[in-house]
This record gives structure tokens, C-alpha cells and sequence, in this order.
């Protein structure tokens, strides 16, 4: 007998962090996603999230230890208004950090930077470069 697959929708991406409300002001810089205008995040709140695209959240969620090793998983983030080497650098003045630059000198690769709770994510090339 042949089951049927069961399917699942992505609700939300969780980051682990200690301060949910800076973390939603970073990201939301990041992203361009909003806030829940029904539920806005603000300083002390018990949680933050940014409301995505196709119903995917970012959901920020306070934990009492810092990070101490490298991500399991990360966020892998193309951008599409900029350049990823403009990109790169608007995301370090808003408070990024550069962890490892994989660009190349033809044009491939990628850039893994840290959020400021050293959480990784990585920037790609987008459509323009």
C-alpha cells in the first residue's frame, strides 16, 4: 500500500537571541520585511517577529546564553536592488560583520557575515552581480 506525502508549510524562521527587539530593528533593515501592524514589536516585548513574504515569519525569541559555535543553518540571502558587494557593504553599515569572504575574482561566490548577535547568514549574487 502507498501512503500519500505528507506536506508541510514553513511558518516561521527562528532566531535565538537576547535583545528580540533590536534584533527585529536589525533585520527588518536586512530584509525589508515589516512588522505585524496588529501586533508591533517593541523594546521588552517576550518575542519580536517581521512578517515575510508567502507567510514566512522571522521569529526572534529570547534565550539566556550567547552563541558559541557556528550556525547549523543559516539564512542565504540574494540581493535583488543591489549589487552583493553594495550590498555587503550597506549590511556592515547598519551593523553587520564580515565573518568570511568567499568572493572570487570572477564575479562568483559569497560573503558570510554575522548579525550583531554573531548569527551567520550569507549574501549572494543577485541579478545585478
Amino acid at each position: 500500500m502507498i501512503m500519500a506525502a505528507m506536506t508541510m508549510a514553513l511558518h516561521s524562521i527562528t532566531v535565538d537571541c537576547h535583545d528580540c527587539y533590536a534584533q527585529s530593528l536589525f533585520w527588518t533593515k536586512v530584509t525589508g520585511w515589516p512588522e505585524d501592524p496588529a501586533d508591533p514589536n517593541g523594546p521588552g516585548d517576550p518575542n519580536g517577529r517581521l512578517v515575510g513574504p508567502h507567510g514566512v515569519n522571522l521569529l526572534f525569541i529570547p534565550v539566556p546564553e550567547g552563541k558559541t559555535v557556528k550556525n547549523r543553518m543559516h539564512l542565504d540571502l540574494q540581493p535583488q536592488e543591489r549589487s552583493r558587494d553594495e550590498e555587503v557593504e550597506r549590511l556592515v553599515g547598519i551593523g553587520a560583520t564580515i565573518v568570511s569572504d568567499q568572493r572570487r575574482p570572477d564575479g562568483r561566490g559569497w560573503v558570510v557575515m554575522a548579525d550583531p548577535e554573531g548569527n551567520e547568514f550569507c549574501v549572494e549574487r543577485g541579478p545585478l552581480g
